[in-house]
């Protein structure tokens, strides 16, 4: 993945959530990287559009990733 990808998981998943959304860690945000890459990668990030996809994919997302997910909530 590169930076900007990476970058924009990492804002679209700390920005997206509720209005007390907390900054992911590197930890969050790793979790989700593979489930992004495979499921999400041309989703453009922007109005929740990237968590949006990863939970149409929640069957098939590492349960780390649904976590965070259900952190964002």
């Amino acid at each position: 993945m590169t930076r900007l990808h990476f970058a924009v998981l990492a804002v679209a998943l700390g920005c997206c959530g509720t209005a007390s959304a907390q900054t992911l860690t590197a930890e969050q945000q790793a979790a989700c990287k593979a489930d992004y890459q495979k499921y999400c990668k041309g989703t453009m990030p922007g109005g929740g559009r990237i968590i949006a996809c990863l939970n149409k994919q929640r069957d098939q997302l590492a349960e780390a990733c649904k976590r965070v997910l259900d952190a964002q909530k």
